[in-house]
Parts: C-alpha cells; structure tokens; sequence
C-alpha cells in the first residue's frame, strides 16, 4: 500500500533511508540467526534448551499476534529488528515522575520512568534530519485505531495524500497503526505524535517528520499505561 511510505500527521517516510537501513540489516540477521540455530543445536544434544531459544520463545511471546485487536495484528518479525531495541527494563537515571515519557531520538530509544532509577525501555523510530524538536509537552489525547487526517503541509509535497483530506479510516494501513497518542503544548496539539508502526525494518532510523515510532506491540503497552496529560519530554538529538 502507498500509505505504508507516510508518516503519521506530520511527514513522509524515506524511502532511501529504508532501503539503506534493510542491507545494513541483512548481514547483522544473518550472524544472529545463525548464531542461535546453532546454540539452539547445541542444547537440544544437552535435552536442554539454550539461553537463546529461550529468549527467542519470550520475545515470540511479547511480539507475537494480537487476534483479539479489531484489526488483528500480526506478529513481528523480531529477526529486522536489533535486539538492543526490544522492550526492556533498565536502570535510567531521571528526576522525572514515574510515568513521564522520555524521548531520545539521538539513541532512538523511547522510556517510561517507572521510579526508583528503572525505566521500561523501547525502540524506536524518530525523525530525519530537518525535522527534529526537542522540548516539553504532555498527552492531549489519545486514540485506538484512529483516523488519520493528512496535514495541508503533507497535501502540498505530496498530492497523491490528498484524497484523505477528509480523513482516512483507522485499520492497519493506516499510517497511525493502533494507538496513538497526541502531543500538546498550551493547550494545542504541537501535530505530533508517538504512534505505533507494523514496519520493524524502521525502528532504529530516522524517517519521520517529527512523529516518534513504536512497534504496534509496544505502543499498546506503553498507551495502556499512559494517561492523557501525561508529560512527555523530547530529548536535543
């Protein structure tokens, strides 16, 4: 689908930065994959499985299918994305509230300060260079599966994003995914977002216009867990 090219609400996705990001990808899945089919190997000669067949089997379960969604959501496919970027809770320094969302775009990382000096942290997706920000907001509103109304800014670069001027149904060719939540300063939506993406090969890459990126599986933990006015703070890059 062409909408897969689109950003949520503020920008394209490069394509050049993609195609670049898939090669650089092909070597690194190769060695990993290899790696644990081979230690897999090993453990089942010991009638035991492997550290990484175990780590293989949660992640399968963490990023596994959503049937139960009202657009079921397939699995991911975790062997695109770099392991440093699967969810996980870290130890992350801040004097932030627990439930204040840290984005780091430098490190494409996006965190939920849960207290005592831990965070749960994602990857993520961020923009490309010239559309970077950085500042205070908070959550103005938040959205399942929501419809996505192409800013005339968008229109004007890209015509063929016209004939969703009046907004395109959620579902998942909808460039906003699953969740979304929406950014706000002073009372006005800022037009980003941190929205959830099926396209795994664009975690750890800056292809937005502005938007922040979670995988479909991580931004329904992280929305669950966010109320709006929640206080988002943007990182300098």
């Amino acid at each position: 689908m062409i909408m897969r090219s689109w950003h949520a609400n503020a920008g394209a996705i490069d394509k050049d930065a993609l195609l670049g990001l898939r090669s650089a990808l092909l070597d690194r899945r190769a060695f990993l994959f290899g790696s644990a089919i081979g230690l897999g190997t090993l453990g089942l000669a010991g009638c035991a499985p492997s550290e990484d067949a175990l780590r293989l089997a949660a992640l399968t379960k963490v990023y596994g299918p959503v049937p139960d969604e009202r657009f079921p959501i397939p699995a991911v496919d975790v062997s695109k994305v770099d392991p440093k970027y699967y969810r996980q809770t870290v130890r992350y320094d801040s004097k932030e509230a627990p439930g204040t969302i840290v984005v780091d775009p430098a490190n494409h990382f996006v965190y939920r300060i849960e207290g005592d000096g831990n965070a749960t942290r994602y990857g993520a997706n961020v923009s490309r260079t010239g559309f970077l920000w950085s500042g205070e907001a908070y959550v103005g509103r938040k959205a399942e599966w929501p419809i996505w109304t192409p800013p005339k800014e968008m229109i004007q670069r890209q015509p063929e994003a016209g004939k969703y001027a009046g907004g395109m149904p959620g579902g998942l060719d909808n460039p906003l995914g699953a969740r979304t939540l929406y950014l706000y300063q002073n009372g006005k939506y800022t037009l980003f977002t941190i929205y959830s993406t099926s396209d795994p090969e664009t975690i750890g890459a800056g292809v937005t216009s502005g938007c922040t990126g979670l995988l479909s599986q991580d931004m329904i933990d992280l929305y669950s867990r966010t109320p709006v006015k929640t206080k988002v703070v943007v990182l300098p890059a």
